[in-house]
């Protein structure tokens, strides 16, 4: 895990973890994605474990085009919820990873194409004021974590959380398996 100080670079391109005391609705057990962060304007992510079982033909009352029909929807976030982004996962590098939002157009080009299937939909997104995340994380509400390629397989981002969780060692992965409600254990 990543510490942050008050001079650190971006954060961009990492993941961003709930801690397992995180009560909030929006970010309870989240993974998100930080795909922009400067400290005088703030951040911006998707949250990356939350797919809403639904494909964007499903959700989009127009014709929707085929080549975008089939792309998975995930809930990225409380803010802008009424608003359906489209967004692509590109490693550059060993472990380095970007969020190109510059993808429909590529969507028609490559419909059937590996890079088609990196494309994802967000409901919605997670957005931070100017030092808010970075109080946050002084807070310790959150954990940061590169990402990898093996962690963000397709099949894997629903228990994600989860699978952090336990690869950070007993403590949290007891965290983890406690009840929301503990007068329920």
């Amino acid at each position: 895990m990543r510490q942050i100080s008050g001079d650190s670079p971006s954060l961009a391109g990492q993941l961003l973890i709930a801690h397992p005391s995180m009560l909030d609705p929006n970010f309870r057990r989240s993974v998100l994605f930080i795909s922009a962060h400067d400290k005088d304007d703030g951040a911006v992510g998707v949250i990356i474990n939350r797919p809403l079982d639904k494909q964007v033909s499903e959700l989009v009352a127009n014709d929707t085009p085929e080549a975008l029909g089939n792309v998975p929807v995930f809930l990225g976030g409380p803010v802008g919820t009424n608003q359906l982004m489209f967004a692509a996962f590109d490693w550059k590098g060993r472990n380095s990873l970007s969020l190109n939002q510059e993808v429909v157009a590529e969507a028609f080009e490559n419909v059937n194409s590996a890079a088609h299937q990196s494309i994802r939909a967000f409901v919605g997104y997670a957005g931070w004021k100017a030092g808010q995340l970075e109080k946050e994380l002084e807070e310790q509400a959150w954990l940061l974590q590169a990402p990898d390629r093996a962690t963000l397989a397709p099949e894997k981002l629903p228990k994600l959380w989860f699978e952090i969780m336990r690869g950070l060692g007993p403590w949290f992965k007891m965290l983890a398996a406690a009840p929301d409600d503990p007068s329920l254990n």
